[in-house]
């Protein structure tokens, strides 16, 4: 290592410019980068709810949508000047790219008899006249009527008080190019909302439906990419310049970040990988983590200078020293969010990746493009002498002296921490994966309240022949399953075929209310329907309900907003209902509220075997590195219980575990085990190499890496806590718990670490004269200096 280190300083400038010439190749790569805008980007090909709901699309028209919540703020959807906007609106509606039907109060399609007719027309049957010319108040009061006794309408496209009206367009995405498709539909979306805003300024309107939800994913990534990243630099230049004071150090810290970053998305846009709002965190992250590997350089280093040693000697000294932690830390934190690779949800196995690359590109760099740097750079040190009575001392003996106190208190403060782990319950929204201040959000709630919900279900009932839909037993089946989703308590609207086959045999039988029911025999059934579908205008037929042969009709269910378990325990009410009161009619169930409902459950049992295959690596190589089966052993303490206690203070304050804390232990898992690895790692070389006893070993590590640790760890959860503040609840959650761990982790090393040290490591001293006076002066690592120890 002498030799390599030596070459390094040597080579400097050929070494300065290789690394930077390959970083710029790399970093070339993240032109190839791309955000994918698709909610389904969140769920594996060998997801069963995703594969049960692909085939249900495939069966039935697309259900991707755009909804235009329109709010009049006189109250009145049935006034001339509400209604020609709506009108305005379904037209504009048809222009949104890959539109393939709009539905509204104004287009619906209205039947009645007349005479021995049936009449199929839009509810607002002259548009033309009505954009010249007032309807009369008994017109509007008719219009009004009909809309707010229709179920087909109500809390679909009109609220029951008439406030708030709807225009759903249907969008049925090609699945080329989906990296332009869907904000393509957004664009358009929010162009005809503004035209519509500049001729009818009386009124509001929200931007609802899944179109809109998926374009919000991107656009909440960039978002954070735009104000978190830029906040992280300004917050480790503010830190590293408070915490060390050193201009040279510095920068060559902040050359390594960008260069990590860029090389690794680089690296990524090379890999063809795609950027997702998990995964668009990475940078964030691999900013913090490379901090880490430049701290324990760059401290050791200047401890060296200040000591008196030569510049580049102290150079060497601080490689050599921190050469095995650095590369072990960097190698067990890869393999944490390697084993992110187990999630069942593909955006979080591409941040393990990506991060897992940036991790150990950050080390490539911090063991030769850094040190190359730093004997470049002008360096101004003054010499200080070692201040024996530092903060460390005084931990390390608080620490030693009260042992059995500490233990006691520490053993009480995890039992009833981890005690309240079980309280934390598995439950998600995916509408509240975005705060209040995104306009998706506030458009999703304000539905939700006043028109109808995002919650969605979607049943498939399938007859087992063609035309079996028209027999009387499966309608009047469908129409019970109808009947008992309006009875639950969460139901918002229910879109059935049912309803429209009891409005065709009312208009068969002169409109007598008497005859609101389902036709009595099946060839009755296929005339209505056959005639039906004759009158309907393009775009608005019954595709969305019926399939080609007729054996199946898909019924869509509106909820209100749901929690991912409340999902589940309906999925499972209406599948009991089914089995128990239409076992002979085959049916399916499945959405895209479905989908994220499971996904939690699915990710949390997956990443426990990633947690289980982590823990173990990470103690094999523990272990072997340090030369011992039980300081592997003895790590594996520090190295959970952070996460642990993390996650009951969680059960405390919060109890509710979504998709994105369902990897927080995997992830963490390897960043913790960082403070672990530099203690044991100063604590084994007092011991083997110094020959110190074990408490004057533990001092010595206190001494060697304690504000080294400090730095690192107020860095990394700045970095995390800075990715809270994300709009974004997948990645503001996990930058929480992942801020919140790694600062339990540090008091954890600092505490407990030690004592355990103690409890199992008490041997006699080594004999101090097989370490040799100049090894043990060129090599001590000490970090306490009173400037640095007043620097914190």
């Amino acid at each position: 290592m002498d030799t390599f280190y030596r070459a390094i300083i040597r080579h400097r400038y050929l070494v300065l410019l290789c690394s930077m010439a390959l970083v710029l190749i790399a970093s070339y790569g993240a032109s190839r980068l791309v955000f994918k805008s698709d909610y389904k980007v969140f769920f594996g090909s060998d997801n069963p709810q995703l594969q049960t709901f692909e085939r249900i699309q495939k069966t039935f028209a697309k259900s991707d949508n755009v909804l235009f919540v329109v709010v009049p703020k006189d109250g009145n959807v049935f006034s001339n000047d509400n209604l020609r906007a709506l009108d305005y609106l379904t037209q504009q509606g048809w222009q949104i790219p890959y539109s393939t039907r709009v539905d509204s109060i104004t287009n619906f399609q209205y039947t009645y008899a007349e005479d021995d007719d049936m009449i199929v027309e839009n509810l607002l049957p002259d548009a033309e006249e009505v954009a010249t010319e007032e309807l009369n108040a008994s017109e509007l009061d008719r219009i009004r009527q009909i809309a707010l006794n229709e179920p087909r309408l109500v809390n679909r496209l009109v609220s029951p008080d008439s406030t708030v009206a709807g225009v759903n367009v249907n969008i049925h995405l090609p699945g080329i190019n989906q990296i332009e498709e869907v904000p393509e539909v957004a664009a358009a979306a929010r162009q005809i909302r503004a035209q519509l805003l500049e001729r009818h300024p009386d009124m509001d309107v929200y931007l609802s439906g899944m179109v809109m939800m998926n374009n919000t994913f991107s656009e909440a990534s960039l978002n954070d990419s735009k104000s978190l990243v830029p906040l992280m630099f300004l917050a480790v230049i503010v830190l590293i310049g408070v915490l060390i004071r050193t201009i040279g150090g510095l920068v060559a810290t902040l050359v390594i970040i960008i260069a990590s970053i860029a090389g690794t998305m680089g690296l990524a846009g090379w890999s063809g990988f795609y950027l997702t709002g998990p995964s668009a965190s990475a940078p964030t992250i691999i900013l913090t983590l490379a901090v880490a590997d430049c701290v324990h350089i760059l401290t050791t280093f200047y401890h060296e200078m200040r000591s008196g040693v030569e510049r580049n000697k102290a150079l060497t000294n601080s490689l050599k020293i921190n050469t095995q932690p650095v590369i072990l830390t960097s190698v067990t934190t890869a393999i944490g969010f390697l084993c992110m690779n187990f999630s069942d949800s593909p955006p979080f196995e591409d941040l393990g990746n990506i991060v897992a690359t940036g991790v150990m590109l950050a080390c490539v760099l911090a063991l030769t493009l850094f040190p190359a740097m730093l004997s470049i750079m002008p360096l101004h040190v003054t010499p200080r002498e070692k201040n024996h009575h530092t903060l460390m001392d005084r931990i390390s003996k608080t620490v030693i002296g009260n042992r059995r106190a500490l233990l006691w208190g520490s053993v009480a403060v995890i039992l009833i921490t981890v005690s309240q782990v079980p309280r934390n319950e598995l439950n998600d929204n995916y509408v509240e994966y975005f705060d209040h201040s995104v306009p998706f959000r506030v458009a999703a709630d304000f539905s939700d309240e006043h028109l109808t919900g995002m919650a969605v279900i979607e049943f498939e009932l399938a007859s087992g022949e063609s035309s079996g839909i028209n027999e009387p037993i499966f309608l009047k089946r469908a129409e019970q399953l109808v009947e008992w989703l309006r009875a639950q308590p969460e139901t918002v609207h229910i879109d059935s075929l049912t309803d429209t086959m009891k409005q065709l045999n009312r208009n068969m039988h002169g409109d007598d209310p008497a005859f609101y029911r389902l036709p009595e025999s099946r060839d009755l059934a296929a005339q209505y329907l056959l005639l039906y579908e004759m009158s309907l205008p393009y775009g608005l037929d019954l595709n969305n309900q019926i399939n080609v042969d007729k054996s199946a009709i898909r019924i869509v269910a509106n909820f209100h907003t749901l929690t991912s378990n409340q999902m589940i325990e309906m999925e499972e009410r209406a599948q009991r209902w089914l089995d128990d009161n239409a076992p002979e009619v085959q049916s399916t169930i499945a959405s895209p509220s479905l989908m994220f409902a499971h996904i939690g459950k699915r990710n949390i049992n997956s990443m426990l075997i990633g947690t289980f295959t982590a823990l173990l690596l990470i103690s094999v190589i523990l272990g072997v590195a340090l030369k011992s089966v039980k300081f592997g052993f003895i790590s594996l303490v520090p190295n959970l219980i952070p996460a642990g206690i993390a996650f009951g203070v969680w059960g405390m304050l919060v109890s509710e575990v979504g998709l994105a804390l369902s990897v927080v232990t995997s992830m963490t898992l390897g960043i913790v085990v960082d403070d672990t690895v530099h203690f044991l790692s100063k604590y084994l070389y007092a011991r083997r190499q110094r020959g110190h006893c074990t408490r004057e070993a533990i001092t010595y590590a206190f001494n060697s890496v304690g504000i080294a640790l400090w730095i690192t760890t107020v860095v990394l959860s700045a970095g995390f806590l800075i990715l809270a503040l994300s709009s974004f609840k997948i990645n503001s959650d996990m930058g929480l718990m992942t801020a919140v761990t790694i600062i339990i982790a540090l008091i954890v090393d600092f505490i407990l670490l030690p004592i355990l040290i103690m409890l199992f490591d008490s041997e006699p001293s080594a004999d101090s004269n097989a370490v040799t006076t100049s090894n043990s002066t060129a090599a001590d690592p000490t970090l306490q200096t009173s400037e640095v120890q007043s620097n914190v």
